[in-house]
């Protein structure tokens, strides 16, 4: 079937179709309406002949689309211009959280590999017999009594303790029960060793 119509260029077109035959009245009113239309080049062109045909009026309508030409060029300018800088922040940003990762690697590979060294002897002896164990940080009096050098308190192996739920613990190397109030009670004797609050 041969259908006729109305073409952008003002002229009439014919094309075959072998569709639906509904649908060529619509295509052809479209192409009525795009003829109609000044837009673009030929539409200029066909502006400055229904004009009053004046060399200022053709040149008032092409100074318009230069215009909207500029426009168009500037816009894309500009996105691309607003583009590009979106990828340079991102690739600087990148770059910056790249470096500062290497960074971060570097110090906990030095913090790994050098390692605190004692420069005091691993045993200090005093005159009246007592001893300081530089390395685990204990004093040992001569009756045996031990004190962490760091906190200043009774140093009591923690192998020895018993954990009780109340918050007492018992010294199964001393036999010495604490309670919870701070009260020492002697486990072989049962008598009380001293009490602190």
């Amino acid at each position: 079937m041969l259908v006729a119509g109305a073409t952008a260029y003002g002229a009439v077109g014919v094309s075959s179709s072998s569709g639906s035959n509904s649908t060529w009245i619509a295509d052809t009113m479209t192409a009525i309406k795009n003829s109609q239309n000044s837009a673009g080049i030929l539409g200029a062109l066909q502006d400055a002949g229904s004009n009053d045909g004046s060399v200022t009026s053709f040149l008032g309508q092409s100074s318009s689309f230069a215009n909207d030409f500029a426009t168009i060029s500037q816009t894309n300018v500009t996105n691309a211009s607003n583009f590009y800088a979106q990828i340079a922040a991102q690739n600087q940003q990148d770059q910056s959280a790249q470096v500062l990762q290497q960074t971060m690697d570097a110090l906990s590979q030095s913090r790994n590999t050098v390692k605190a060294k004692n420069v005091l002897d691993p045993i200090i002896y005093f005159s009246d017999g007592t001893t300081i164990d530089t390395n685990a940080n204990i004093m040992t009096k001569p009756d045996g009594t031990q004190y962490d050098i760091i906190t200043g308190a009774k140093y009591v192996d923690p192998a020895s303790i018993i954990q009780m739920a109340n918050g007492s613990y018992l010294d199964t190397k001393n036999n010495i029960l604490t309670l919870a109030d701070g009260t020492q009670i002697d486990t072989v004797t049962g008598l009380t060793i001293s009490t602190t609050a």
